[in-house]
C-alpha cells in the first residue's frame, strides 16, 4: 500500500497528477449537487477501465440513512452497473477522507486505487484516526493518493459548515 501526497509526485509524473486532479474535479461537482439539496459536500466516483461508471453525492438527509455517505452509494452504483462485488479494477476518487465505515466497504470490494481530497481529522478511517492505510486487509498494492485539489475541497466543507453554525 502506498500513501501519497499531492507533492509526491516526481518530474515525468505530471501527467498522473493532472488525471488524478480532473477526475477530483468531476466528484467536486457531484459534492456541489448534493450541497444544493442540503447534504453535507461531499462527492464520490468510481471510473473503469478510463470510464466513470458511478456517481454519487452524500444522501444521509434525504434517505433519513446514516450509511448512506457518497463512497457507499457510488460503491453499491458501481457494483450494481458492474454486475459482481468485487472493484478490483477499478478507482475510488472522494472529495474527502473516507470515513471508517467507508474504508471497511472499499476493503470488502477489493478497490486497489483510492483518490480523496480533503482530510477528515474527526471522522477520517485512512489516515487520520484509525489509520486503516496500513490495514492488513487492504488490497495488495493498493494505491492511496491523498491532498488531491485539497483546497478546494477543504473549501467546500468548510463553507458549508460554516453557514450552518
Amino acid at each position: 500500500m502506498f500513501l501519497w501526497q499531492l507533492d509526491c509526485f516526481a518530474k515525468g509524473g505530471s501527467h498522473i497528477k493532472k488525471n488524478l486532479q480532473e477526475m477530483m474535479e468531476q466528484a467536486i461537482i457531484i459534492a456541489k449537487q448534493g450541497e444544493a439539496k442540503g447534504e453535507v459536500p461531499i462527492g464520490a466516483l468510481v471510473v473503469c477501465q478510463g470510464e466513470v461508471i458511478a456517481r454519487a453525492h452524500n444522501q444521509k438527509e434525504t434517505l433519513a440513512d446514516p450509511t448512506a455517505h457518497a463512497e457507499m452509494l457510488v460503491i453499491r452504483e458501481a457494483a450494481k452497473k458492474l454486475g459482481r462485488w468485487r472493484l478490483d479494477d477499478c478507482q475510488l476518487f472522494v472529495t474527502a477522507e473516507p470515513c471508517v465505515m467507508c474504508m471497511g466497504a472499499i476493503i470488502q470490494a477489493r478497490i486497489p486505487f483510492l483518490v480523496y481530497g480533503a482530510t477528515e481529522k474527526k471522522f477520517g478511517g485512512v489516515e487520520s484516526t484509525a489509520y486503516l492505510c496500513q490495514h492488513p486487509m487492504l488490497p495488495k498494492q493498493m494505491e492511496i493518493y491523498a491532498g488531491i485539489c485539497e483546497q478546494q475541497c477543504e473549501a467546500l466543507l468548510k463553507n458549508f459548515f460554516s453557514s450552518k453554525r
